[in-house]
């Protein structure tokens, strides 16, 4: 795969009417506590962040700030490690 299909995408602030046609009030809610772990994304997944902030790195991407407000798209295949800096909130989808 080429770097560019590993790109992690970040959506500062979108408005409430993009996430209301993606649905995320309806996404399951996933809560983590500060902390350090290696995780890898078998499906795409998008994620809206409610709380908190993470610094995510890969060795394909340079490391990147999360925090609350973003949307966040994970692409299918992913390793990554997640540094939760402030505890995290998140609706997200997978695939």
């Amino acid at each position: 795969m080429n770097n560019k299909s590993m790109e992690i995408l970040i959506e500062k602030n979108p408005t409430q009417q993009r996430l209301k046609e993606l649905g995320v009030s309806h996404w399951p809610i996933w809560e983590k506590d500060v902390s350090k772990f290696d995780w890898q994304y078998p499906e795409k997944e998008i994620c809206y962040l409610l709380e908190g902030e993470a610094i995510i790195s890969s060795p394909k991407n340079k490391p990147i700030r999360i925090v609350k407000g973003d949307l966040v798209i994970f692409p299918k295949d992913l390793s990554c490690q997640w540094e939760i800096v402030k505890k995290v909130k998140k609706h997200y989808q997978i695939g």
